[in-house]
């Protein structure tokens, strides 16, 4: 099918796909819980044409699988759309605002799930002209961390048989429909931790009676950052952040423990795993020297989006014929992270941001503030991307 076709079918699908993502806006539901949506996101492709939808995840009726065999044989491709909600409160005046006070698209997941139904309904009134078949994967819980549902997803066998993935994102901080692609490091690696320092409580007045957790926590937020500055190679990349610091109550009170809780990010494996061993060796070595005792808890969470050469230069040769030259640009190395990486890990895969930051339409606000929104208009210009990309790709393959 050639683009040109493939961007006037996307095109006429903008009113519709407005309609649908302002829609979702207004009824957004947080990781794990997003039942509605699946079952909204599982009618629109029974309705399309979908045989045998699938809905659900780790025994939870949220997340959807549908396939759509080509004619022609082929590969099996899939294209990835997450559907969650973030915990938080809308703000603002928006005439589809969310109707529920706790949850928010504040990310541009409606916009995704837009997006790849409009993808999946092109893809099938062209059908017979698909070289192989397209995957179709709107999964729950990308924003859950620990309980994520790519891993879930994966575990279940939703790339059983599948050659190639790619997944795209809404993104506030690129001009609207400009796109970014980039081949290899993409998006950092995450893990979480936690630390408690337990000393001995005493009287403010009285600090040679107590063993003062307080100290220990500075001198271990000062003397995180010297693993990054002295222990990794400075052509690499890593960063340790400290979220969250809790000790004591009152003024004159030496408190009996400290609690601290952060995230260490890196694009490199083995840096990855050489700053967990410095941070237990750290805490332990800290709170031996200032007497106090330590509990670790370390959690690894995402690993680094890594995108598949081949696939990044397909995705960019795509880009430039929707788009035009001028509006495709390489991506920066981002410290954010993102379930996706989980798919990468089994097959090739490829992820790729699309701008929808407008100054004029109030679109630049970050991804994650209560007053986040996206710009509809580029819409059609990712069911258009999405669909050359699954065209190219099969093609290719």
């Amino acid at each position: 099918m050639d683009v040109t076709q493939i961007k006037d079918m996307a095109r006429k699908m903008a009113a519709g796909a407005t309609e649908m993502r302002r829609f979702l806006h207004a009824r957004p539901e947080v990781s794990w819980q997003e039942v509605e949506t699946s079952r909204f996101i599982a009618s629109k492709l029974e309705e399309i044409g979908f045989k045998d939808v699938k809905i659900g995840t780790d025994g939870k009726p949220v997340g959807v699988v549908a396939d759509l065999k080509g004619k022609k044989d082929g590969p099996l491709i899939a294209l990835r759309s997450d559907i969650d909600a973030l915990s938080l409160t809308e703000e603002g005046d928006l005439p589809y605002k969310s109707q529920s006070g706790g949850a928010a698209h504040a990310c541009g997941h409606d916009g995704h799930i837009t997006m790849l139904l409009h993808t999946a309904k092109l893809l099938y009134s062209i059908k017979d002209e698909l070289a192989g078949s397209v995957r179709f994967i709107f999964q729950p819980a990308e924003e859950k961390g620990d309980r994520s549902g790519a891993p879930a997803m994966v575990r279940e066998g939703v790339l059983d048989g599948v050659s190639a993935i790619a997944g795209m994102h809404l993104w506030a901080h690129v001009s609207s429909g400009k796109v970014q692609w980039r081949a290899g490091p993409v998006m950092a690696s995450v893990d979480g931790w936690k630390v408690k320092f337990t000393g001995k409580g005493g009287h403010g007045a009285m600090p040679q009676n107590a063993v003062d957790p307080t100290v220990t926590s500075a001198n271990f937020i000062l003397a995180l950052q010297t693993i990054v500055s002295r222990e990794i190679n400075p052509l690499e990349t890593g960063v340790i952040s400290v979220g969250k610091l809790v000790s004591g109550d009152v003024i004159n009170i030496i408190p009996e423990s400290a609690e601290m809780i952060g995230n260490i990010r890196t694009f490199n494996p083995d840096v990855r795993d050489k700053m967990e061993a410095g941070f237990r060796r750290v805490a332990d070595g800290i709170a031996a020297t200032y007497r106090c005792g330590a509990e670790i808890e370390y959690t690894t969470l995402y690993p680094p989006v890594i995108n598949d050469r081949a696939l990044a230069e397909l995705l960019r040769d795509t880009a430039v014929q929707v788009v035009g030259e001028d509006n495709v640009e390489e991506s920066p190395m981002l410290m954010t992270s993102e379930d996706f990486s989980f798919y990468q890990k089994k097959v090739p895969g490829v992820f790729f941001f699309l701008g929808s930051g407008d100054e004029a339409k109030g679109t630049t606000v970050p991804h994650h503030s209560p007053r986040f929104n996206i710009d509809d208009d580029v819409l059609p210009t990712g069911i258009a991307l999405m669909s050359s990309f699954a065209c190219a790709a099969l093609e290719r393959r």
